[in-house]
């Protein structure tokens, strides 16, 4: 048993690597799918709904009347994306999540690098956890049950949450890049 626990303290390095590699694997292909229609279709309400990032579109507040359900092929929502800008918005996002991703990753060979895909990891986390406050499509809506609103997340809802592991990933990557920048300057 103390061999193992010993494994795991010296492995400390690896560790954080996987962790760099996991940030990068899950924002590159996120960020890829925002090429796609569905992928920027199901971010409207965020967007929309979000005072940092609302402006980005030409009609954010008549979303809801053109919103497409994951997968479905509205010809009539899908030209209103088209000219709220969308897909233009969402194509800008996916290249921006794949290079923090990229970002982050090569902070295993390059700590000044690392730094700034950790510090973009937490930013970018932060903006997506704004939408636990600003989005009302991440609780459930009243439609009869007692069990709706806050604390109630929705689908939507648990997706976001789970940035929280992401906002604490991009930090502890910081973190050891700051580590390694400072160790080589002394």
């Amino acid at each position: 048993m103390n061999n193992l626990i010993r494994i795991i303290a010296d492995s400390q390095r690896h560790f954080i690597n996987f962790l760099r590699i996991s940030i990068f694997v899950v924002v590159a292909w996120i960020g890829g799918l925002k090429a796609f229609q569905y992928e920027a279709d199901g971010i409207v309400p965020f967007v929309a709904n979000s005072p940092v990032m609302s402006f980005f579109y030409n009609h954010p507040d008549e979303y809801k009347a053109h919103k497409n359900k994951e997968g479905e092929v509205i010809p009539g929502n899908i030209k209103w994306n088209a000219e709220n800008g969308t897909y233009t918005f969402a194509y800008g996002l996916g290249t921006a999540i794949v290079a923090i991703g990229l970002l982050t990753l090569l902070g295993i060979w390059s700590p000044k690098i690392g730094l700034a895909g950790g510090l973009l990891t937490f930013g970018m986390s932060l903006v997506t956890l704004s939408f636990l406050i600003t989005t009302p499509e991440v609780y459930v809506p009243d439609l009869g049950s007692s069990e709706h609103g806050f604390p109630y997340l929705s689908g939507a809802g648990r997706l976001v949450i789970k940035d929280i592991i992401m906002l604490a990933g991009g930090l502890v990557i910081a973190s050891d890049s700051a580590k390694k920048i400072l160790n080589n300057n002394l």
